[in-house]
């Protein structure tokens, strides 16, 4: 397989990544390598779990780091926005994450009960990192 790049910067380069699925009767197997399906390579994996009906998470945006998002479990919606467009989008597959670039703001609502949101990331925890403030990140944006 190829490497996935992508095609642009902010809101234009989200995009869905379908990750390999190897389907048998007994249960479906999808993965993912650094630098195939994901156009970096991996220094971080996390997840949330055990989300509060009606909570939010994200709230911030990231000024280099790259993350796919995968619904493992359930279901979630992601509001990105990069200061000029949003748009929501709607995770409730296993085998398929967004990509979301450096600079694009993202909200994380609608969480179906028993959902987990797993977070592949380019780079290692950095508080740094975190434009936590919307009104720094819109000047950040322009």
């Amino acid at each position: 397989m190829s490497t996935i790049l992508p095609p642009a910067t902010g809101l234009a380069a989200c995009h869905l990544v379908a990750f390999p699925r190897i389907e048998d009767r007994r249960g479906n197997l999808s993965f993912v390598e650094n630098n195939t399906q994901i156009p970096f390579a991996m220094e971080r994996v996390y997840w949330l779990y055990d989300v509060p009906g009606g909570a939010e998470r994200g709230g911030h945006a990231h000024r280099e780091l790259e993350q796919v998002v995968v619904a493992m479990s359930g279901s979630f919606d992601l509001v990105l926005d990069d200061g000029t467009i949003s748009q929501r989008f709607h995770l409730n597959r296993s085998y398929v994450g967004l990509y979301i670039p450096r600079m694009v703001w993202r909200e994380i609502d609608n969480f179906s009960s028993g959902s987990v949101l797993m977070v592949l990331a380019s780079r290692p925890y950095d508080e740094a990192d975190y434009v936590r403030d919307r009104t720094e990140f819109g000047a950040l944006a322009r």
